[in-house]
């Protein structure tokens, strides 16, 4: 029987709150532990809250320190409005000028 390739794709709900962070939180630490890319798909964020954006600062530390890529994918308009405001694009790896005209 062949094992079918992990999925480590992580998909931000429309809606990230303290209450949904505590979900990114377990399948970032999940992500972690595979080698490669840690892509994390922000299309379909509509808000994002502090506890979010906090998780993403650190699982972005944690991925630079384990010599991980880590990626934020099509972010939404909202998304990067959000993480541009807090001023943390480049604690994300976010390229907010790229983001926008695309």
């Amino acid at each position: 029987m062949q094992s079918l390739p992990e999925d480590r794709s992580l998909i931000l709900p429309p809606h990230g709150t303290t209450v949904t962070a505590e979900d990114l939180r377990v399948r970032l630490v999940l992500a972690s532990d595979f080698d490669g890319v840690m892509e994390v798909d922000a299309g379909a964020v509509e808000s994002v809250g502090q506890a979010v954006l906090q998780l993403l600062v650190a699982a972005k530390v944690e991925a630079d320190a384990q010599g991980q890529s880590f990626a934020i994918c099509n972010p939404s308009p909202a998304f990067v409005d959000r993480v541009a405001a807090c001023g943390l694009a480049p604690a994300i790896g976010l390229s907010v000028e790229k983001d926008i005209l695309s």
